[in-house]
């Protein structure tokens, strides 16, 4: 028999639902909201909006018949950072930021835009390692010593307290319930940071990017994908997807707007939630 999306043990179709407003559904508005907005403006505003406060969602306040998405945003702060805090709060959705050590003080520009990220509530703040492996990373998973410490450098210069982290150029998972190395030369420095206390996160999903440093391809491609991994059980945690793509995509208008549909069509669909990643399932164990 066919499975319909988001059928995981009920037998009933997911595609097409026209999903019922409740009390529940309120209580994602800090974080999937649907507020009309203006059109969006191509110039980013130095001054940033000010949003509520996201509340902490519970997994039994999600009904069954919606999907979480967590949007992550790698290598910030970077060309593109205000882009993306333009959109996120245009649609007053939350997502993680996954930020490299140095960029915050690499100029005057991503040291403001730091400032940015950590005043705004819709966005949680996560360790993307200091140097970003200088780009070798071969040669940097080669110690996993030197992996540790500079993820733990990161961590005290942008004062990231809970330590969430994804590394360089690699899909690496490492929570008590999820062990997974894309590459496994890299296998030791992802046991080095577990034992370390880190919690390892990689993702389902990316948004990659084309010759050119933009977004390829079109939000309803990206949105097929989605509906295809949950289709087909493609989730590291059934249910949760994590998405991926890069601030530093988002300079054109053509790819600023191409996110900000992507968003605005999920919201629409009445089928998703959207979190920060410090909620995904049962990334707050005690790492054995």
């Amino acid at each position: 028999m066919k499975k319909f999306f988001g059928e995981k043990s009920k037998n009933r179709a997911f595609l097409g639902m026209t999903a019922l407003v409740s009390a529940a559904s309120i209580v994602f508005n800090g974080c999937n909201g649907k507020t009309e907005v203006k059109e969006f403006e191509k110039t980013v505003s130095l001054k940033h909006p000010t949003v509520q406060t996201v509340p902490k969602i519970d997994d039994e306040n999600v009904e069954s018949d919606k999907r979480i998405i967590y949007l992550t945003f790698d290598d910030g702060p970077n060309q593109g950072t205000e882009n993306l805090l333009k959109i996120l709060n245009k649609r007053n959705v939350c997502a993680t930021a996954f930020l490299v050590g140095k960029h915050a003080y690499g100029s005057k520009r991503q040291k403001d835009d730091l400032k940015l990220l950590k005043s705004d509530p819709l966005i949680e703040l996560a360790n993307h390692s200091f140097s970003h492996a200088h780009n070798k990373y071969t040669e940097f998973y080669r110690n996993p010593e030197a992996v540790v410490h500079d993820f733990d450098i990161a961590r005290d210069s942008l004062r990231l307290y809970d330590k969430i982290a994804r590394t360089p150029g690699r899909n690496i998972w490492r929570l008590n319930n999820i062990n997974v190395t894309d590459i496994k030369s890299s296998t030791d420095a992802a046991n080095g940071l577990k034992k370390a206390g880190y919690k390892v996160i990689g993702w389902d999903l990316e948004w990659k990017p084309s010759q050119k440093m933009t977004l390829k391809g079109s939000h309803k491609a990206m949105i097929k994908k989605v509906d295809s991994i949950f289709l087909n059980d493609l989730e590291k945690t059934s249910r949760h997807l994590v998405f991926l793509t890069h601030d530093q995509y988002l300079r054109d208008t053509d790819s600023i707007n191409e996110l900000d549909l992507f968003i605005e069509e999920l919201q629409k669909s009445n089928k998703f939630v959207f979190r920060k990643i410090s909620q995904y399932p049962k990334i707050n164990d005690i790492l054995n």
